[in-house]
């Protein structure tokens, strides 16, 4: 057997159904389709309607609130930060920031930082450059002699409008 030579078996694939194709093909005139109605048109829009009774979909209660301006943080427990402290992949010397919780497997995701969070023992010297930082992982992280430092508040659109307001008010 050659490489040009190769094919499936007789009937291992079946071709489609040609519809509407005269009468003898026996899928003519309706295609298939029956007779009338919306399901026999193209662009049939009745998924999940359920003959005017209230779709499921609609009948089951909601839950829960979704709110679209959330950050999102990666979160990392000070326990795990110290096991790696401990294994060699955290640097104690260096600052940890997102970048090297990232690298040592501590933060996944987190489009906007990593934010630290106090769950377990830490006892290592060390200098933290988050984005957020809970009570207890404050706390610990200074009792063990390190420090947190977090980015600076940037001000909202509402009080840049605001201050450029103020601005003009004294400039006239």
């Amino acid at each position: 057997m050659k490489l040009n030579e190769l094919r499936d078996n007789a009937g291992a694939r079946k071709g489609r159904m040609r519809v509407g194709r005269g009468i003898g093909s026996g899928k003519g005139k309706t295609a298939g389709r029956g007779q009338k109605g919306a399901k026999a048109r193209s662009g049939v829009s009745v998924n999940g309607f359920e003959g005017g009774q209230m779709p499921l979909h609609m009948r089951i209660p909601k839950r829960g609130f979704n709110n679209i301006f959330a950050k999102d943080f990666a979160e990392a427990n000070l326990g795990l930060i110290q096991k790696a402290i401990d294994s060699g992949k955290l640097d104690v010397n260096a600052v940890i920031d997102h970048a090297a919780l990232k690298a040592a497997g501590l933060a996944r995701g987190g489009k906007d930082g990593v934010r630290l969070l106090g769950k377990g023992d830490f006892s290592a010297k060390a200098k933290f450059a988050v984005d957020g930082v809970s009570a207890g992982a404050r706390a610990a992280v200074e009792a063990a002699g390190g420090s947190v430092e977090l980015p600076a508040a940037q001000p909202s659109e509402h009080e840049k409008k605001t201050a450029r307001r103020e601005a003009n008010k004294a400039a006239k």
